[in-house]
């Protein structure tokens, strides 16, 4: 029952998140627009001490930054509207567990995520010539679809943090704060030093960093793989601590 139950909320999460037009298109439409914006009429300029080209370092920054729309700007909000509907209490008189709820949210955002990054990396194939050797492609988008637990957590432990008036306001200075310092919009590398030590311990560069890693023909470093499964363990648990916080009060 428990299992039903779960199912039937994820199949409605997801159904949701489709039909939702203006999500989809900054979810996945924008992010591919922005890429061929930043990325301009650059040849084989290298961005900084990364070896990359402009095209191949903002193809994964863009690509991220979707990640980051779809499960931050849908996660939090949503939840938060519906705890202040009283959707969430309502779920919970039902045989669903309350982890179903959270996974559902989840794979709402992952249905989303998927062709975020696909649809960046077909733009900068067509368009801007992007050349990867085939495993490059699959552990690139791979790797990016799985980073992006991390931020799904903090997605839902904002919604459970944040009444609704004030979700979107929080929501919206923490996706562009880690974005523009963890070096989605431009390189750290333009940032004053004590900014660069900074932005090298936030998710969102250590999260670039596993494409940037992919794309140079290596494995992800070891000290970013850590830096992201740290900030899952910390967004995963606050999460869980305030989804347990909020169903004491109902």
């Amino acid at each position: 029952m428990n299992t039903l139950a779960s199912r039937s909320l994820i199949k409605l999460e997801i159904t949701r998140t489709l039909r939702n037009k203006r999500f989809m298109f900054f979810s996945v439409i924008y992010p591919a627009g922005l890429f061929l914006l930043i990325s301009g009429s650059a040849g084989s300029q290298k961005i900084g001490d990364t070896g990359l080209s402009m095209q191949l370092y903002f193809m994964v920054s863009m690509a991220s930054f979707g990640v980051l729309t779809a499960v931050l700007m849908g996660n939090s909000e949503r939840i938060s509207k519906e705890r202040e509907k009283g959707w969430v209490r309502q779920l919970r008189l039902t045989a669903l567990p309350g982890h179903g709820y959270v996974l559902a949210k989840i794979a709402s955002a992952a249905t989303v995520t998927l062709p975020a990054i696909v649809v960046v990396e077909l733009v900068a194939a067509i368009f801007k010539g992007v050349r990867l050797e085939a495993w490059q492609w699959i552990a690139l988008s791979v790797a990016i679809w799985a980073g992006s637990l991390v931020f799904a957590a903090l997605g839902v432990a904002i919604g459970y943090l944040v009444n609704g008036d004030a979700v979107r306001p929080v929501t919206m200075l923490i996706y562009f704060g880690l974005s523009i310092l963890g070096g989605l919009w431009m390189p750290a590398t333009v940032f004053p030093q004590w900014l660069q030590n900074i932005a090298k311990w936030l998710p969102t560069s250590a999260y670039a960093a596993l494409g940037h890693a992919i794309e140079a023909g290596g494995a992800p470093h070891a000290r970013d793989l850590a830096v992201l499964v740290g900030y899952l363990v910390v967004f995963g648990g606050g999460a869980a601590w305030l989804y347990r916080k909020d169903s004491l009060k109902a």
